[in-house]
């Protein structure tokens, strides 16, 4: 029985500074496949490079909010809205936009659903905290994640903090942020360990679809989930947002929150700027 380890990253965020040192992490520990779990822009200058890396290196990437308040053609919300959009090339936002909501994989014999915020849309937040409710509702299917069976494991990002909770309802695991974490500063990724083959094999299909049709493995197949910490020149990130003239009200913002892992709706609560 092959054991296959798959990385799962998220809100990237236009940091390509940290998006390299991951995706270098993740390299150099042998790992070959790598899915996104959106918000690939927005936040950052270089969303249009991370693009391009994501569309390099990613097998399956999942739509964030940002995709669609970026990429899409909705009314223009202010400077930093108009220069994000700006900065991406128009195939840029045509990839982005037509990405899947949700991506299905199976691995040592689990439904593993990957998303970007929640099973309900890309802008339905579950946080850390949420109820037992919620909690139970990750692992339906819904009209967003299409015919599909409830999934076994979720993995999700959006919120910026990487968590694990398992319960009856399922096993939930949160990637947090490689570009913008709001726990702390440091950018963290996940990695799946599982087994492949006649247990579940782990081809990633968009929209939900099946991986296999094969038997599960189910408890008798082993099953991991690592949480991965990767440090990156902040201050590179900080002097390229500053070199490529962001708006400087988003500069600010950006700058204290990649140097504190702190959300920019506390800064003036806690004396930041």
């Amino acid at each position: 029985m092959a054991l296959e380890r798959i990385a799962l990253v998220s809100d990237v965020h236009g940091n390509l500074t940290a998006y390299e040192a991951v995706l270098a992490d993740i390299a150099a520990r042998g790992i070959t496949r790598v899915i996104n779990l959106g918000d690939v822009v927005g936040k950052g200058p270089r969303g249009s490079a991370c693009t391009a890396l994501t569309r390099e290196r990613c097998e399956a990437t999942v739509r964030g909010n940002w995709e669609v308040f970026i990429a899409g053609d909705g009314e223009i919300r202010g400077e930093a809205h108009a220069w994000w959009r700006a900065e991406l090339t128009e195939e840029d936002k045509q990839w982005l936009f037509a990405v899947p909501g949700s991506v299905d994989l199976e691995l040592s014999g689990r439904r593993v659903r990957l998303l970007h915020a929640s099973p309900i849309d890309e802008f339905t937040r579950v946080h850390r905290d949420h109820s037992e409710e919620q909690f139970a509702m990750m692992f339906e299917p819904t009209p967003f994640t299409g015919d599909v069976p409830r999934a076994d494991v979720v993995v999700y990002g959006d919120i910026h903090e990487p968590y694990l909770r398992s319960g009856t309802d399922g096993l939930l695991v949160n990637a947090g942020s490689v570009g913008n974490q709001l726990d702390d500063s440091m950018p963290s990724y996940v990695i799946l360990e599982g087994s492949v083959g006649a247990d579940g094999a782990a081809g990633a299909v968009a929209g939900g679809g099946s991986a296999t049709d094969g038997p599960r493995g189910g408890a008798a197949a082993p099953f991991g989930v690592q949480f991965v910490r990767v440090p990156y020149d902040v201050e590179a990130e900080i002097a390229a947002t500053r070199d490529l003239d962001m708006p400087p009200a988003e500069t600010e913002a950006y700058a204290v929150e990649l140097r504190t892992g702190v959300y920019r709706g506390r800064h003036e609560e806690l004396g930041l700027v």
